[in-house]
């Protein structure tokens, strides 16, 4: 098994953690990453803000699995044999300290993705692995007799006897034509992972605002979610939003990003209790003013925005509100509606649903069942995660599971 040449084409997370993987199983292979781009883990360099969110702390392969709007089923099993404990300790293993945030989101402790590029890059070239950057192929082919040619963008050709594809989520259908090429089919390649665009003033007016929990709805969709939200210039971002994103990825797209947004600003209260909150500001502190008295935990900017978008007088003392007044300030906090126009893909969280069709791939090896000895790992599949490191650990994921399958190890090997 030696002697085989073995060649990755991408090196993102998946195609350099394969490589990696696949050295350490097979010492003697010839282990070859071709990057089309100028450098090897762009991604890794600018996720999570420059720091790299690496995973998640969540160690059950059934509830991880439930992260993923897309290929959660099929990677259950991976999961079992790779998941976020073992990524934590391969890392740590080779002195990068990780740590673990309150919302589960597992980071370098240095809050440096360099920690983690560094680290990628060091365990490749230590194992051998010939890193090729700016070497883009444009055709492969099969060989009767098995193996691989690809030709590359110069003209140049390099043959192996089996191939990886790492090449990342096909946004759009061109990028995919490798994959096609060989036999496989393309689910429709579409956005999941973006920011909405909403043109109402008082909200953009409200750019840098943020609210720890709101839950998030799009009507008539099913699409449901809660979690911290970000007031942009351009409409609403953070966690909430992504992740309604990723699980409405095709809906939204269907509705061609124009749809209207339901906001509970309060959803740990309920509407009574909201209620409540607001008669005893009524009969507390009837002198003050309803724009300056804000509920917890609601911002004062954001509070008075409401407040004024629920048709109250910016002068109105609370004892001058009406039980109206009081009932529709209430519906606003609890059911702001407000109209998405568009989408803008978050710059951290690039991610696309869509991808190589899932019963097109073995899940034990991450080898294609229509093209033997062609193996596939990464967003080139039809799997995506939300946000919180969860896309990193199926790239981690299936990159560990195709390397090893490439240098010959069995499932249980």
């Amino acid at each position: 098994m030696n002697s085989r040449q073995l060649i990755v084409i991408g090196g993102g997370p998946a195609g350099i953690f394969a490589a990696i993987a696949c050295a350490g199983a097979s010492p003697g292979a010839r282990i070859t990453v071709l990057e089309s781009g100028p450098e090897f883990l762009a991604k890794v360099r600018i996720s999570g803000g420059g720091r790299c969110n690496v995973t998640h702390a969540c160690f059950e392969p059934r509830e991880l699995a439930e992260r993923y709007p897309r290929g959660g089923r099929a990677l259950i099993g991976p999961f079992k044999r790779f998941q976020p404990r073992d990524t934590v300790a391969w890392f740590e293993s080779r002195g990068v300290k990780l740590k673990t945030e309150g919302d589960g989101r597992v980071f370098p402790i240095s809050d440096d993705s360099r920690t983690i590029v560094d680290c990628l890059l060091r365990a490749a070239k230590t194992a051998g692995v010939t890193l090729f950057a700016r070497r883009g192929v444009e055709r492969v082919t099969r060989r009767a007799a098995g193996g691989f040619d690809l030709t590359l963008a110069g003209g140049d050709t390099l043959s192996c006897d089996r191939l990886l594809l790492a090449i990342g989520g096909c946004r759009t259908a061109a990028a995919g034509n490798l994959a096609v090429s060989l036999g496989h089919t393309l689910e429709p390649p579409v956005p999941s992972l973006f920011t909405f665009h909403i043109e109402t003033p008082w909200l953009r007016a409200l750019a840098g605002v943020s609210v720890e929990s709101v839950e998030a709805s799009a009507p008539g969709t099913g699409l449901r979610e809660r979690g911290p939200l970000l007031a942009t210039h351009w409409g609403l971002s953070g966690p909430a939003i992504l992740r309604l994103s990723a699980w409405g990825a095709r809906e939204l797209h269907r509705l061609d990003y124009r749809f209207p947004l339901h906001v509970n600003w309060l959803p740990h209260l309920g509407a009574e209790a909201v209620a409540a909150a607001l008669q005893s500001r009524r009969v507390g502190q009837p002198a003050r003013l309803v724009v300056n008295t804000p509920v917890p935990p609601l911002p004062a900017r954001l509070w008075e925005q409401l407040v004024l978008a629920g048709g109250v007088n910016r002068d109105t003392r609370w004892a001058a509100l009406t039980r109206a007044a009081q009932h529709r300030l209430v519906q606003q906090l609890i059911r702001t509606e407000l109209p998405v126009t568009g989408k803008s893909m978050n710059k951290e969280e690039f991610v696309t649903c869509g991808g190589v069709r899932l019963n097109e791939v073995d899940f034990k090896t991450m080898e294609s069942r229509v093209c033997p000895g062609l193996y596939l790992a990464g967003e080139v599949l039809d799997v995506d995660g939300i946000t919180g490191g969860f896309n990193f650990q199926a790239a981690w994921t299936t990159g560990w599971i195709a390397g090893r399958a490439m240098a010959g190890e069995s499932e249980n090997g």
